[in-house]
């Protein structure tokens, strides 16, 4: 039975169960065994297996019914064992019931009797109290006071108690028959207050915080307690500023008081409060009244930053600041602080910030000029102005005597960054000392000035002086500085308007001044665009006219050689001087542009360049090696034509070329040729026109191949 219950250990599985048996019986293994394989001796030992296990079910069987048994048993005892305890339970809950009944009973009695002793005491402790100071009283109605209370030093806050409640009770007698005593209450009442104010101030120099903190209290209902406060508030700034940074000390102090306060009076916020005040009030006050009216008058740039300066240090110093406690509103309570300090200037800083705008950016501009030895000259103004300006943008007629400026653009970059800095200083003081609702008003004002000095005074003035300066289209060897100017007055006006984005837009963007002010940028930006557009038109033009200048050294024989066997030259040399001239103005024209405007002014100088050659080719008359000479000249413009990067200028010079093969192509083949891919969409008059210039025009009748 011992093996079998080997047999059973868990996890019991019922096919491994019978492997188990079988190879634990002698010859019931394998066949290929050490033993034999006996299948008679196995059904045996299962038979007699299985004989054990039954007696072994049996076994368990009766063991499971005795527990069983004793287990119903036992469930029985517990049940009688929990209903007798449920029963003594109840007993127990219902004199606890009885007690807590009894206890009610007795703190009701008690109470009652507490309410009618204290009844009785409270008039007796009235009465007493009463007598006593009466009997303090009597004292000082016979002037000699004789108790101790009031010469023992120890006993000082007894005395204070007695003589404030005496003091009181004085207030309310008749003056005419108690005048003299109330006079010697009123004496000690002061005296009293005094001594105590001196034991506060000297305890507070001792640093005695417990001591500070016991007088304090009785002085709390004392007249003199906000004199006590006065006296607190004065000795602690003592040496407290012995830097020559006001703001540092202050913001030190408050922290080491705040402290303090908090330890030794019972209301902490208000002291800290009027500690602040107090060193707003005559400290701080003093300061930006010694800095700023020493400068208000004598130099007007050192006021302004001061102003700035010290109005941004206390606020900033009013933030550190929020931090203690000062009561329940101590934002609105420090902005009026800072507000009595700095009305008196902020209701005037915008005044004198545009009159210092206004003179300072006069002053660089008369130094710009001064240095260049120029007499700022007068652009007038009027009907007849405007109508001069309306030809002159129609006709690019000059109206006027052309001016000579030797190159100078009179831009300046070193201007433009002072003007620009002083009025990043100016919105950032602005944005400070402005009252919010009038900050947009102020910023918009501010940018007028800007406007003003270097839109109209500086950018249009020098764009005005250009177009005065730029030559007629006829001239010669004319110095077209105009693109310097444009390229300059770019490059300023980008400066100019990354200032309006990064510093005007956040203080208008909100506001109705933001209408206005982007209208205003619109209507300059158009005045200048319309007289940029005026000076390189006219630029161009001049250009042309230097381009027909130098086409003038073209001969008619350069095109009917004398002697059409010995011509060596690859194209000729009004050709050559004309194509090194254009390069020169395209690279001007992209150093001077920039985006979109190099495409747009390099297409239209590539139009009137190719209306030129096309103009000029037309003057002549060409024999045959003649006209291979002009498609060499036109194949060299045509080089030229793609520096311009414009498909269209290269487009007009690839037609202008195949016309060029009119000049050589023989007679029988013309009509094939102006049928070509290039020719074919053009005018017949126009190839017609090419034709007529070969010299052998009438001889070999080629007219009639377009007839």
């Amino acid at each position: 039975m011992a093996t079998t219950a080997q047999l059973f250990e868990e996890p019991f599985d019922a096919d491994e169960y019978i492997e188990r048996l079988a190879w634990r019986t002698p010859g019931g293994g394998s066949k290929g065994g050490a033993e034999a394989f006996d299948p008679k001796r196995l059904l045996d030992e299962f038979k007699c297996h299985i004989e054990e296990l039954k007696q072994l079910d049996e076994k368990i069987q009766r063991k499971v019914e005795k527990l069983e048994h004793q287990c119903h048993r036992e469930a029985k005892e517990f049940a009688h064992k929990v209903q007798d305890l449920q029963r003594s339970n109840q007993v127990a809950f219902q004199h606890f019931q009885e007690l807590d009944e009894h206890i009610s009973y007795v703190a009701t009695k008690v109470c009652h009797l507490g309410d009618q002793l204290e009844g009785v005491n409270t008039p007796r402790q009235r009465a007493v109290e009463a007598q006593r100071l009466m009997t303090y009283f009597n004292e000082f109605l016979d002037g000699d006071l004789r108790s101790d209370v009031f010469h023992n030093p120890d006993k000082i806050k007894e005395a204070a108690d007695i003589i404030q409640k005496l003091h009181l009770i004085a207030q309310e007698l008749p003056f005419d028959r108690f005048a003299d005593v109330k006079a010697k209450i009123a004496s000690k009442y002061h005296d009293l207050e005094r001594q105590l104010i001196q034991e506060f101030t000297a305890a507070q120099r001792r640093g005695e915080i417990g001591r500070m903190r016991e007088v304090a209290a009785v002085l709390l209902h004392f007249k003199g307690y906000a004199h006590c406060v006065d006296v607190y508030i004065k000795q602690c700034q003592e040496g407290a500023y012995m830097r020559n940074d006001v703001f540092e000390d202050t913001a030190a102090l408050c922290q080491r008081v705040n402290k303090q306060v908090g330890e030794v009076f019972s209301s902490p916020e208000t002291v800290m409060a009027k500690l602040i005040q107090n060193i707003f009030e005559n400290k701080l006050q003093a300061h930006v009244r010694e800095k700023l009216d020493e400068t208000r008058h004598s130099d007007v740039e050192q006021y302004l930053k001061n102003l700035y300066d010290l109005y941004t240090r206390t606020t900033a110093l009013a933030t550190k600041l929020t931090e203690f406690n000062l009561g329940s509103d101590k934002h609105t309570f420090l902005s009026k602080l800072i507000k009595n300090i700095f009305s008196s200037y902020l209701e005037s800083y915008i005044n004198m910030e545009r009159e210092y705008l206004r003179t300072r950016g006069a002053m660089i501009l008369q130094r710009y000029y001064d240095s260049k030895n120029h007499q700022k000259r007068s652009l007038g103004s009027g009907s007849i102005q405007e109508l001069k300006e309306r030809i002159r943008q129609r006709t690019n007629l000059s109206l006027g005597p052309s001016i000579d400026t030797h190159g100078e653009t009179f831009l300046s970059p070193e201007l433009v960054v002072n003007l620009l800095q002083e009025t990043r200083h100016a919105f950032e003081r602005c944005h400070k000392l402005s009252d919010p609702s009038d900050l947009p008003k102020n910023a918009f004002s501010i940018f007028l000035l800007l406007v003003e000095h270097l839109c109209v005074e500086h950018i249009d003035y020098a764009l005005e002086i250009g177009l005065a300066a730029i030559p007629s289209s006829d001239a010669k060897n004319a110095n077209l500085y105009f693109l310097d100017v444009v390229q300059q007055a770019n490059s300023i006006f980008h400066l100019f308007d990354k200032q309006f984005n990064d510093q005007l837009m956040p203080l208008i963007s909100s506001s109705p001044k933001l209408a206005e002010c982007l209208h205003k940028k619109k209507e300059v930006i158009e005045q200048m665009e319309v007289k940029l557009d005026t000076g390189i038109d006219r630029t161009l033009n001049c250009m042309v006219g230097q381009m027909k200048h130098i086409l003038t050294e073209q001969k008619k024989t350069d095109f009917r050689p004398e002697d059409e066997n010995n011509v060596m030259i690859q194209y000729t040399t009004a050709c050559s001087k004309v194509c090194g001239y254009v390069s020169k103005q395209v690279e001007h024209v992209r150093k001077s542009m920039d985006g979109k405007n190099v495409d747009t002014v390099l297409a239209e100088l590539g139009v009137r360049f190719h209306r030129l050659i096309h103009e000029h080719l037309q003057q002549f008359s060409y024999s045959s090696m003649g006209g291979m000479l002009a498609i060499c000249d036109v194949a060299e413009y045509r080089r030229c034509a793609k520096d311009f990067r414009v498909p269209l200028v290269l487009q007009l010079f690839d037609t202008l070329h195949s016309l060029c093969n009119l000049l050589v192509v023989a007679p029988d083949n013309l009509k094939q040729v102006c049928s070509g891919e290039q020719l074919t969409n053009l005018d017949r008059n126009l190839l017609h026109a090419f034709v007529q210039l070969r010299v052998d025009y009438r001889s070999a009748r080629l007219g009639r191949h377009f007839s």
